[in-house]
């Protein structure tokens, strides 16, 4: 019994004096508590909706008259009118509408109501299809309580139409997400580790009093990632074309771009880490734990960053898989030209120039 107590001693003592171990056993759990407890809603918080109807319609006063009713809600607002439906599909793809409503006269005292929804994600625009509804379905239900048959405008129960995702298939959404997740995990990971590998068994001195410059020898062991991650990048958009039918609808060369971009910062942030942790161990937990929870969690890969709290969404502007799933969900799905995620390919690029130079830096010095 005395000595099954002095193995148990000895194995909190090893627990205790490593920092990281007690950083995983005590304090992660804890962080993933408050991002689990703030950053999983699937309530919707915002619904912007736009109304397409015709200057000239007869029937202006009662549509009106829904979209004040619309506005209403807490979680609604109508954000624009359209005078055609044309506009409606350059208006989603910018991100400025998630819903809109189109009406048409069918008959005197007849409007038929057509509700476009952006299907991108189809869990929030299956739940945007039901709220909304509900509030036209109480619309007419009260309009044909107050008003007289023979004079009220009634309107025809609406048809709904999901863009760009009309089967509602959940594998357009998680695709570029899972990208995203793997990407930055495998090309972290491996370059942290292999850069960690040579300083620890002593061989990056050596390495370091050859002709070769240091920039040129830590690019070197970059590039052979870099090829790895192409030919990752070439398998996951085959299986998503032909396996999960995925329409590819947006420019390949676009894509494959972006994909370079992000694949090349996620490289960065591995030999980022390479220049702060020494020993493999500290390199696999820095880029698995404390990339992995903020990838899954924080860059709207499962949970939309629109649900989460004002001060998450801003911590969420920090994370590189953030504007690389929202850009690749552009392309992929909706099929947009590459100008339209100018923003993130901005964001990216920023970021990518930001690490580099603080992983030379950082390398430099404690060599």
């Amino acid at each position: 019994m005395n000595i099954f107590s002095a193995f148990v001693k000895k194995e909190f003592f090893h627990i205790f004096r490593d920092r990281r171990t007690i950083l995983i056993l005590l304090v992660m759990p804890i962080v993933q508590i408050i991002l689990f407890g703030f950053a999983i809603s699937v309530e919707i918080q915002q619904i912007r909706v736009a109304f397409v109807v015709s200057a000239s319609s007869p029937s202006k006063t009662s549509i009106q008259q829904l979209a004040r009713k619309v506005d209403a809600n807490e979680i609604c607002s109508v954000t624009h009118w359209y005078s055609s439906v044309d506009a409606v599909d350059a208006a989603m793809k910018k991100g400025e509408i998630d819903v809109a409503f189109c009406f048409q006269e069918k008959e005197p005292h007849h409007l038929q109501v057509q509700m476009l929804i952006d299907a991108v994600n189809p869990t929030i625009a299956t739940s945007e299809s039901y709220y909304l509804e509900a509030i036209v379905t109480d619309f007419l239900r009260k309009q044909q309580l107050n008003t007289q048959k023979s004079s009220a405008v009634s309107l025809i129960q609406p048809s709904v139409q999901m863009l760009y995702n009309p089967q509602m298939l959940s594998a357009y959404n998680f695709v570029p997400g899972v990208m995203g997740l793997i990407f930055i995990l495998i090309c972290t990971l491996m370059t942290s580790i292999s850069i960690v590998r040579e300083t620890e068994t002593g061989t990056m001195e050596i390495l370091l009093v050859s002709p070769v410059r240091p920039i040129y020898m830590i690019f070197a062991k970059m590039v052979p990632y870099f090829v790895i991650s192409c030919i990752n990048l070439a398998t996951i958009l085959l299986l998503a074309y032909f396996l999960l039918h995925i329409p590819m609808t947006g420019s390949i060369i676009s894509i494959c771009l972006l994909s370079f971009l992000y694949i090349f910062l996620s490289l960065s942030l591995g030999l980022l880490i390479s220049t702060v942790v020494k020993s493999q161990v500290a390199a696999m937990i820095g880029s698995i734990m404390g990339l992995m929870i903020p990838v899954t969690l924080l860059s709207g890969m499962i949970f939309p960053v629109e649900n989460m709290p004002w001060a998450l969404q801003r911590v969420t502007a920090i994370v590189p898989a953030r504007w690389y799933i929202s850009a690749m969900r552009k392309l992929m799905i909706e099929g947009v030209s590459i100008t339209h995620v100018s923003t993130e390919i901005m964001v990216l690029v920023g970021m990518s120039v930001f690490v580099l130079l603080l992983a030379f830096k950082n390398f430099k010095n404690r060599l």
